[in-house]
């Protein structure tokens, strides 16, 4: 093989991989991971978001939904009485949507729609 097509075909390689790489990024950050948990400045608007939701309680998790579901977000609030409430925010943390976690699990037990506000 001359050099030029050795280096064409190096160049080309790299470019694969780069392009590989990049679509594997791009695929995991647009579609979330539920398992991964939500920090920053998002982590605070979301708990403050579904705190007023809930109408109060503590935060227990915060996490980006999986596509199970209605929101972006997903949090986890134990409510005063011991209840707990899953609320699902969109990506501007507004709620749309809620599940009580009446058997603790978290999941799926009733689903109703937030108003919104």
């Amino acid at each position: 093989m001359t050099l030029r097509r050795r280096t064409v075909a190096i160049g080309a390689a790299i470019c694969a991989l780069a392009v590989a790489a990049g679509g594997a990024g791009i695929a995991r950050a647009v579609g979330g991971d539920s398992d991964q948990p939500v920090t920053g400045p998002a982590a605070a608007k979301a708990s403050s978001a579904a705190l007023k939701a809930a109408g109060g309680g503590t935060v227990r998790g915060i996490e980006r939904q999986d596509g199970d579901g209605p929101g972006v977000f997903e949090v986890e609030v134990r409510r005063a009485d011991g209840s707990e409430v899953d609320v699902q925010l969109d990506a501007h943390f507004r709620p749309v949507g809620t599940t009580a976690d009446d058997d603790g699990s978290g999941r799926d037990n009733q689903s109703d729609e937030a108003d919104g506000s």
